[in-house]
């Protein structure tokens, strides 16, 4: 008898054991994904930084600022909320509503001062602040960055879908316009199906769209 229950405690200590280490790998599994969901987005923000000489710094922007052989001066900093930079000697700079090229133009005269002919050049290493939001029913709510011309369809794509409870018919667009919140109805079903495709409209930054 005593024999039979130390076999039946062996096994379900080596039953547990296993199901502890799934779960151990599971969890490990989802932190890698979403370290590289997030790695990916950073990524692909910093593309189109990148393929757009036009794009306009904005607060909380990561920026790389290189000066050439003057490696105490460069550096990977963030815009900070009022739209400025810390830099050594110049203080305080406006880089907000700034292209990477034009950002680069006033760090280099700033720096002449200080230094002999100063080559500076500015990158755009993670846009944070272009940005839409899709929270409800879905199965990735969070923030998504915003790309050129993105439509409400193209941000819903990148939720993973619809949950069960998703009510498609009744989806709306929160949108901050002339200080006050606006409510832009999306019928999911139409706009796919093509019969309501002015629905579809291009999200601004600070969208939210909300799956009821």
């Amino acid at each position: 008898m005593k024999i039979a229950m130390a076999v039946l405690l062996t096994v379900w200590l080596t039953l547990a054991s296993a199901q502890t280490q799934g779960t151990q790998q599971q969890k490990t599994a989802d932190t890698a994904a979403k370290q590289t969901d997030a790695k990916d987005g950073a990524r692909s923000s910093s593309q189109i930084a990148q393929n757009d000489a036009e794009y306009k710094i904005g607060p909380q922007d990561v920026l790389r600022i290189d000066v050439w052989k003057e490696p105490e001066i460069s550096r990977t900093i963030p815009v900070r909320p009022d739209g400025r930079v810390s830099l050594p000697l110049l203080n305080d700079v406006q880089a907000a509503g700034l292209t990477a090229m034009q950002l680069s133009a006033v760090i280099s005269e700033g720096l002449k001062k200080y230094i002999t002919n100063p080559q500076v050049t500015v990158g755009v290493a993670e846009i944070n602040s272009r940005r839409v939001y899709v929270t409800g029913e879905v199965n990735k709510a969070g923030a998504f960055p915003l790309l050129p011309n993105m439509t409400v369809l193209q941000a819903l794509s990148n939720s993973g879908g619809f949950t069960q409870f998703a009510k498609l018919k009744g989806i709306y667009v929160l949108r901050v316009e002339e200080g006050k919140q606006v409510k832009h109805p999306f019928n999911y079903k139409d706009a796919v199906s093509g019969k309501t495709p002015e629905q579809n409209i291009l999200l601004q930054p600070g969208d939210v769209i909300v799956v009821p």
